[in-house]
């Protein structure tokens, strides 16, 4: 029995030997796929954060770039007033807009940002007439990752000035900078505000 007994160890050890040889190379490509597995999803994850980035090719320190795509200017009860992007330079002597005295309205831009995190992203606008400067805005947009599809933002609303004083032809500066203080884009204009607003046709 005894004899009986070893032998069953005997073969119940040289079937377990196998078994963890068949095992071994199962397990290590098992892991090896499961690794593969993490690496697709860690790939997945970073081309979501960054945008489809190649980081091979542009190494491991990333500059954000942001890019305004639109903007608008809203008013109650008229439609949305389109602005030319990018500005040509040779239009920057001619009146970009015209608004109505005594008017409340809303800029709205849209904006994508590739490649990385833009933190502290911001926009300023400064407005002069007859060389004074009548009007100085800073808005914190906030940070924002690197997505495929553009965000909106919409500012809060203002309304123009109104009197005689009022009227009449004014210059602006408009940036938009991050924490970096990297300018992004920047546009210096000329706007008219009027009696009235122009007539659509």
């Amino acid at each position: 029995h005894c004899g009986k007994g070893e032998l069953e160890e005997d073969d119940e050890d040289g079937e377990k030997v196998p078994e963890h040889i068949d095992l071994g190379p199962i397990l290590s490509i098992k892991d090896q796929l499961e690794k593969d597995k993490d690496d697709e999803s860690l790939r997945r994850w970073k081309e979501q954060l960054l945008g489809s980035v190649d980081l091979n090719s542009v190494g491991e320190t990333l500059e954000p770039d942001v890019k305004i795509m639109s903007l608008s200017i809203q008013s109650p009860g008229r439609p949305d007033i389109f602005l030319p992007l990018p500005v040509e330079p040779s239009s920057g002597k001619g009146v970009w807009f015209t608004l109505k005295e005594g008017s409340p309205y809303k800029l709205k831009f849209t904006f994508s940002v590739s490649n990385n995190i833009v933190s502290g992203l911001r926009y300023t606008n400064t407005v002069w007439k007859t060389g004074i400067k009548v009007d100085s805005t800073k808005e914190m947009l906030g940070t924002f990752s690197p997505q495929p599809e553009p965000y909106a933002y919409v500012t809060p609303e203002e309304t123009t000035p109104s009197g005689m004083f009022a009227r009449g032809s004014y210059s602006a500066k408009t940036k938009f900078l991050d924490d970096d203080r990297k300018c992004y884009l920047q546009i210096n204009y000329t706007f008219d505000i009027r009696r009235e607003w122009p007539s659509s046709g």
